[in-house]
Parts: C-alpha cells; structure tokens; sequence
C-alpha cells in the first residue's frame, strides 16, 4: 500500500495491519465507523500515529473501489 500496512502470514492470521504492530486495520477503521475520535485511538495505542490511522482509511478504501465483474448466470 503505502509502507505503513503490512501483510505477513506469521502476523494476524495474515490479516492487513499497521506495520511494525499487531494492529488490524479492521480494527481501526472499525473504531472509527463507530464513533472514536482519532485522538481516541491514538491515546489507546501510543505507537500509532495519525498518519497510520489514514493509511487504514486509504487502505479501506482502496479495497471499498476495487471493481467487481459479475459472472454471467448460465444457468438460463
């Protein structure tokens, strides 16, 4: 992504993270969709910064645009 989230199959069950944490970003973006301010999430975890807590919005959202081609029913 952007060198802040990671992926690593030995971290989370692989799950995106924060690099260098064992912070999902789901987790993150999670917090946030139900109401923690920024300045929540970076008092609950002091090794994020708020440019970490962006990338997982990027990141989310990068995933959010990505284009689905529907399969065609063959089955009429």
């Amino acid at each position: 992504m952007n060198g802040r989230i990671t992926t690593d199959p030995n971290i989370c069950h692989g799950q995106a993270c924060v690099k260098g944490t064992r912070i999902p970003v789901h987790q993150i973006v999670r917090m946030l969709a139900n109401g923690d301010a920024v300045e929540d999430l970076l008092q609950e975890y002091p090794s994020l910064t708020q440019d970490d807590i962006l990338a997982c919005l990027n990141y989310a959202a990068s995933l959010a645009e990505e284009e689905i081609s529907p399969i065609a029913d063959t089955t009429t």
